[in-house]
């Protein structure tokens, strides 16, 4: 019976982080390059069955682990000219404040007091030849990436990848950094869209359906768990009674 509350309690802990993490993609549903969270889980070994559960593995619950979906969100056209969405694989380069560099596929940039096309929240957006400087003329961005000011070209967006995107690590912003022993590769078949932004991949319907399913679940274990304690309780009466 005490197993079995384990077993109960075990499959309740996964639940909650996988609410937190339907949460967090409901959040950011509107937010663009967004790319949504999902959480596998596993099973109880034979071994944690089979032997008294200590505390310290009944908090090392069923979550196996928690990766990111990197398939391609909607393309939404805004007919920003600082708009871009890469359409097909690839990252946008960003040099950060401190120097490092992040990944991102939101497109959403601004010119900076200095010139340079930015990120929200300052970082810098490269090109072929570093911080892509376009002052304050007409940009155009051709599908090769080729940036131009007042119909002169001064640099060119190529899209980056990693070996495995398992590898990138979210800092929030819809960025991603890359770790230190992982090479950036160019992408060879992309268009860069001019005036459009590419959407999150989160479908709402979806996320609310399993945010349900995984409450009905959470709420069932629950239920099983009190259900035991009070069959405990009960036996636990009987004998003191009887003693």
């Amino acid at each position: 019976m005490i197993k079995g509350i384990y077993t109960s309690a075990s499959g309740m802990i996964p639940r909650i982080k996988k609410q937190e993490l339907l949460a967090n993609n409901l959040a950011n549903a509107s937010t663009p390059g967004f790319k949504r969270d999902m959480l596998f889980t596993k099973e109880l070994s034979k071994a944690e069955k089979k032997f008294h559960p200590l505390r310290s593995n009944w908090q090392r619950p069923m979550v196996d682990e928690i990766y990111t979906n990197f398939s391609e969100g909607i393309f939404d056209k805004t007919g920003n000219p600082l708009d871009m969405a890469i359409d097909g694989d690839g990252f946008f380069t960003l040099e950060l404040a401190d120097g490092t560099q992040a990944l991102t596929r939101a497109g959403s940039f601004t010119v900076n007091s200095d010139g340079y096309l930015t990120f929200p929240g300052g970082a810098l957006l490269m090109g072929e030849g570093g911080p892509i400087e376009v002052g304050n003329g007409k940009v155009e961005v051709g599908q090769d990436g080729t940036i131009s000011v007042d119909g002169l070209e001064v640099d060119r967006i190529v899209p980056v990848t990693v070996p495995d995107l398992e590898q990138l690590k979210k800092i929030g912003s819809s960025l991603f950094i890359v770790p230190n022993n992982v090479e950036l590769t160019q992408v060879d078949k992309y268009s860069i869209q001019q005036g459009f932004l590419e959407n999150s991949n989160v479908d709402i319907v979806r996320e609310m359906i399993e945010m349900i399913i995984s409450f009905r679940n959470y709420e069932a274990d629950s239920k099983a768990v009190q259900v035991q304690d009070r069959s405990l309780d009960n036996l636990f009466n009987r004998v003191g009674t009887k003693g």
